[in-house]
């Protein structure tokens, strides 16, 4: 059985797992949180094993914020942080050998948007949450954070994200293709779960 976790809670539905992320303030993403959500899948994997079916649903806590994106303080002080942590986690989620569904509960910014678009599947909530590169106002810039988004977005709508910080409505969302589908609040996990199942 999958062990417990610091900020991270995980429940198996038959071969569906569900991963809740409740790291506060806001999910941001530290060394050690990113490390705690590798070890999640990578335990989750193990205990699937190589023949079966499964798949993985990440989401936040509650509807007001899925993740903030990275600790910046963190940055500050720990030059190692993305390569330790993020950059890894993004690996892990590329590389993940069952589908993996990321559950956009609430607001999205900076590094989440990153986190989500690792996933196979994005499903937003229909009603609240805004998903944007802050950091690109801010005049901040990761190593190769724009290449997973040229990857899977078309170029005018990767421009849009990283160059000009939109502030992506889930409508938006949907329509440039970040999303693949939104969905009224109550019925995020239903929906996610009937996803899982196909």
């Amino acid at each position: 059985m999958v062990s417990s976790y610091n900020h991270l809670s995980v429940e198996r539905r038959g071969s569906i797992y569900i991963i809740t992320m409740q790291k506060p303030p806001e999910n941001r993403i530290t060394v050690s949180f990113a490390q705690t959500l590798i070890t999640a899948f990578r335990d989750i994997e193990g205990e699937l094993g190589p023949d079966s079916e499964g798949a993985v649903i990440l989401r936040g806590n509650d509807t007001k914020f899925f993740c903030t994106g990275l600790d910046l303080e963190e940055r500050e002080t720990n030059k190692f942080a993305s390569t330790d942590g993020f950059y890894p986690l993004i690996h892990t989620i590329l590389d993940f050998p069952y589908p993996t569904i990321c559950l956009i509960t609430g607001h999205v910014f900076g590094g989440a948007c990153l986190l989500t678009m690792a996933h196979d599947y994005r499903i937003m909530n229909a009603k609240w949450g805004y998903c944007s590169m802050l950091p690109a106002n801010l005049g901040l810039h990761f190593d190769g954070m724009g290449a997973l988004l040229r990857l899977k977005l078309a170029p005018q709508i990767a421009r849009k994200v990283l160059l000009q910080a939109h502030r992506f409505t889930g409508k938006e969302a949907l329509a440039d293709g970040i999303v693949d589908e939104i969905v009224e609040p109550e019925q995020l996990l239903d929906k996610a779960l009937e996803m899982a199942d196909k």
